[in-house]
């Protein structure tokens, strides 16, 4: 079930020669699930799930501003015995996760000049490099980027004070008090109480001081910096850099590099905004750091078009150093062409050698040493085409899905309607694609013939993976749900675990 570091995602897998079996995928836990007829509130619905780089951490951000941390449970040694360890073994095991903590990361706000306002839904989170027992973590609405540092604080109590139970505040004084002149002393001689007041030898058993006790631990979340007023559209993407020191955010039009330490200056190294905003023919939609050359990023725009840029060219990298397209077919342009075309997210594999997009239709796996095409397509919603009209009337064809690969690059995944997503085997030869339904039983919509891959005449190893049409529908999409959106989804680092997230509840599946 563990994933290493493998060759890459084009490279066969299963050390066998042939491409490695389709993963059997099962439910492993789901936190905030809905009972049956329960109206989900909009302010409680997940718009960003990440797993930090070790897999022991995972972040959900919501539409309310909130940030909800999980931490992993089956990985840590609960003092067993070493047969206990064996019989364990001879079960499946696979990541178990608990709630951590939440807290309030963004407010909704109002943009006085521009009469505009901001809401607090989280687009993305990012975690930063943990240090001293303390976890780190971006995260970002429309405007304002935030640092955060979570850590265990000790809650301190005094304890032992040397209180009278019967000389309590609340009771009644007998007498009335002496009086007392201006400067505090007592006018009667027979209140000077530190004239007549000595200890005794052995000194006053009953007097005790008061003693700091920690009774317990509590996690506190503590914003460290706040990075705003850098972006005057919306931000779409943040990403960490491989240094560990700096990160970019990207909006519509920018792309600005930080330094995690300085929160009011940014460098814009990415600025595709014309002269003249008449001639604007297309925007910026995701942006992504090479996950080890720190010198190195991609952006998707809405053209579907990918380029690969170095910082070490130019300050301000108006030129790219790779572009990846794929031509468009002679014939097919229609209204919709450029809509679907448009690049939702990008991630890059584990070893920075693949780049996975996603657009409307598709999945494209990239290989950044040949910009002549993807190395492979998969079909997610092809048989959604010809109700590109009633998606265009609903706004659904604007639905921005995200993708994740596999640590080891061997599988990709996406999600779709009717909160289904689709796993596809991404090693050479691999027929691997499933369609998975965010609940308790995943393989419900499983379809049980799987996909034929027809290659494209070249001499590369292209694909073309249709996927499983329409599964559980009608072959024109009308038995799908356009209301219930899988858009969010993350991969676990180093093995084959999914967490998805459907509307507000957090779907976790291992296989």
């Amino acid at each position: 079930m563990n994933g290493g570091g493998g060759d890459g995602a084009a490279s066969s897998g299963g050390g066998g020669g042939g491409p490695p079996q389709p993963l059997e995928w099962r439910f492993s836990q789901v936190f905030g699930e809905r009972t049956a007829g329960e109206e989900v509130q909009e302010v409680d619905i997940i718009s960003a799930i990440e797993f930090d780089k070790s897999g022991d951490h995972l972040a959900t951000g919501d539409r309310g501003g909130r940030v909800v941390l999980f931490e992993r449970t089956d990985n840590k040694d609960n003092g067993g015995s070493r047969r206990d360890a064996e019989q364990m073994d001879y079960t499946v095991r696979h990541p178990e996760f608990r709630y951590k903590t939440e807290f309030q990361s963004h407010e909704p706000e109002f943009d006085y000049l521009k009469s505009l306002e901001i809401e607090e839904k989280i687009n993305k989170i990012r975690w930063c490099q943990p240090a001293s027992g303390a976890l780190f973590l971006l995260s970002t609405n429309d405007k304002t980027i935030k640092y955060w540092k979570v850590q265990e604080k000790k809650i301190k109590k005094i304890s032992e004070m040397n209180i009278d139970p019967s000389k309590t505040p609340g009771q009644p004084s007998s007498s009335s008090p002496p009086p007392v002149v201006a400067n505090g002393v007592h006018a009667d001689p027979a209140h000077d109480y530190l004239s007549k007041f000595s200890f005794p030898p052995g000194g006053l058993p009953s007097l005790r001081l008061p003693v700091v006790t920690s009774l317990e631990t509590s996690l506190v979340a503590r914003c460290r910096r706040v990075y705003a007023h850098a972006h005057d559209y919306h931000i779409n993407s943040i990403s960490n850099s491989s240094d560990g020191e700096t990160f970019i955010s990207a909006d519509d039009l920018r792309v600005n590099l930080w330094n995690l330490e300085i929160s009011n200056q940014s460098f814009n190294i990415v600025d595709v905004k014309p002269t003249n905003m008449e001639d604007l023919t297309e925007v910026i939609t995701s942006a992504e750091f090479h996950p080890i050359h720190c010198n190195m990023l991609a952006y998707s725009s809405s053209k579907g078009s990918i380029r690969l840029i170095d910082m070490r060219q130019s300050a301000l990298c108006d030129s790219h150093t790779k572009l990846f397209e794929e031509p468009e077919a002679p014939g097919s342009r229609s209204f919709f062409t450029e809509i679907i075309a448009s690049i939702s997210d990008i991630k890059f594999s584990k070893d920075g050698r693949y780049i996975l997009s996603r657009d409307y239709m598709t999945l494209k796996l990239w290989d950044i040493n040949m910009d002549s095409g993807p190395v492979a397509s998969y079909q997610v919603h092809e048989h959604l085409r010809p109700k590109l009209c009633d998606l265009y009337e609903n706004d659904s064809i604007f639905d921005k899905f995200e993708c994740c690969l596999s640590g080891d690059g061997l599988r990709v995944a996406t999600g779709s309607y009717s909160n289904l997503f689709r796993v596809f085997g991404a090693s050479q030869g691999s027929t691997e694609a499933a369609t998975l339904e965010a609940s308790k039983n995943p393989m419900r919509r499983q379809i049980q013939t799987p996909a034929r891959p027809s290659r494209t005449i070249s001499s590369m190893t292209r694909m073309v993976r249709r996927g499983s049409e329409s599964p559980g529908a009608e072959a024109n999409g009308n038995g799908y749900d356009f209301t219930n959106k899988l858009l969010h989804m993350a991969w676990h680092p180093t093995e084959n675990s999914i967490a998805c997230a459907a509307a507000n509840s957090l779907y976790m599946y291992y296989a």
